[in-house]
C-alpha cells in the first residue's frame, strides 16, 4: 500500500508540474526593450516555458532571444498581441515614444496586463495608468531593483503596485524574475516612488564611498583596503561590495548602472520631491557631482565613476606624484 500510495504521489506531482508548464505554454507574454536588464529578464521567461514574443527598436538585441526560443516580432504592435505585456524602456522619452505617442495601446486586447518595468516620472506614470484604464488595460507599475547579473540569475526585487486581481494574474512571471515580489498598494506611482527613492540612497552610497576612499588615500591608505574594510563589516551590503570593487579597481566599464541613468533618477527624485514639498537637500548635491562626471568624459561610464571626480577634485594625481 505504501508503494502504491508512492507511485501515485509521484504521479500527481509529475501531473501538476505538467499542467503549471501548459498554462504557461498557453500565457502568450510580449516583451518590448532588450538591453542588459530586459534581456537577461526576457531571457529567463523563456526559460521558465512561457510563449514569449520580444521587441527592440536594435533588431540585433532579439538575437538571443530567438536562438533561445523566443519569437521576434518585426514591429511593437506584433508583440503586444498576447495576455501580458513586459517592458523595460530606458527613460520617460523611450516609454513616451513606444508605449503612447505610436498609440501601440490601441492595438492591445481589453484585459492584456501591462507590467511596465522602467524607472520614470510619477506624472508619466499617473498619465500611463489612465490612459491603460481608457481603454479596459491593466497596467500594473514593476520597477526593479538589481544589476544585470542579478537579473540574468532572476534574483531581482520586484517592486509591484496595482490592482490586486492584475498583480494576482501576473505574480507567476514576477515569479519568475524576483528573488521577492514586494506589494505595494492599488496605486501604480506608489512602486516608481520607492524606486525612485531607492536610486536615490543608491547613488548616495557611492558619492559617500567615493568622497571617503579619497579622504583615505590622502593619508596614504589605498582604496582597495579601505573598501574591503568599510564594506565587509560597517556596510556589509551589495551596494557598497560591488560599486566599491569596481572603485578599487578603477573599473568603470561596461557599466552596470550607467552614470546618465543615476543622473535621471536623482532628477526624477527631486522633481517628485518638489510636487509633494519634500525637501531633498542631498539630492542636488548628487545631481552636480553626476553632472560633473558627465563633464569629463563619463557617458558610458557605471556610477563608480563619480570615484573620479572625487578624486580630482582632490587633485589626488598630483598629491599621489609628489
Amino acid at each position: 500500500m505504501r508503494k502504491h500510495a508512492s507511485i501515485l504521489q509521484t504521479l500527481n506531482i509529475d501531473h501538476g508540474e505538467l499542467d503549471a508548464c501548459k498554462r504557461r505554454q498557453r500565457m502568450k507574454v510580449g516583451f518590448i526593450g532588450l538591453g542588459a536588464m530586459g534581456s537577461a529578464m526576457a531571457s529567463n521567461l523563456v526559460a521558465a516555458g512561457y510563449n514569449v514574443t520580444v521587441w527592440n527598436r536594435s533588431e540585433a538585441a532579439t538575437e538571443k532571444l530567438a536562438s533561445l526560443g523566443a519569437k521576434v516580432a518585426r514591429t511593437p504592435d506584433r508583440a503586444v498581441q498576447g495576455d501580458v505585456l513586459h517592458s523595460m524602456l530606458a527613460n520617460d522619452q523611450s516609454v513616451r515614444a513606444v508605449i503612447l505617442d505610436s498609440g501601440l495601446l490601441d492595438t492591445m486586447d481589453p484585459g492584456t496586463v501591462h507590467i511596465n518595468h522602467a524607472t520614470i516620472s510619477i506624472e508619466l506614470v499617473r498619465q500611463l495608468a489612465e490612459e491603460h484604464a481608457k481603454r479596459g488595460l491593466e497596467y500594473v507599475a514593476a520597477p526593479v531593483f538589481g544589476r544585470p547579473d542579478v537579473a540574468a540569475a532572476g534574483k531581482l526585487n520586484v517592486l509591484a503596485a496595482g490592482k490586486a486581481s492584475a498583480i494576482e494574474k501576473v505574480r507567476p512571471l514576477l515569479d519568475v524574475l524576483a528573488s521577492k515580489v514586494w506589494p505595494m498598494g492599488d496605486t501604480p506611482e506608489r512602486a516608481n516612488a520607492v524606486k525612485l527613492a531607492g536610486n536615490f540612497m543608491i547613488v548616495a552610497a557611492i558619492e559617500s564611498m567615493a568622497e571617503a576612499s579619497v579622504l583615505t588615500q590622502a593619508y596614504g591608505v589605498s582604496a582597495a583596503d579601505f573598501i574591503e574594510l568599510i564594506s565587509t563589516t560597517l556596510f556589509a551590503s551589495p551596494v557598497y561590495q560591488g560599486y566599491g570593487k569596481a572603485m578599487a579597481e578603477q573599473r568603470f566599464t561596461p557599466p552596470g548602472f550607467a552614470l546618465p541613468l543615476g543622473l535621471k533618477d536623482v532628477m526624477l527624485a527631486q522633481e517628485a520631491a518638489h510636487a509633494e514639498q519634500v525637501p531633498m537637500p542631498l539630492a542636488g548635491v548628487l545631481r552636480d557631482s553626476l553632472l560633473e562626471a558627465l563633464a569629463d568624459g563619463a557617458e558610458g561610464m557605471d556610477l563608480s565613476a563619480l570615484a573620479r571626480v572625487s578624486a580630482r577634485r582632490a587633485n589626488l594625481d598630483r598629491r599621489n606624484k609628489s
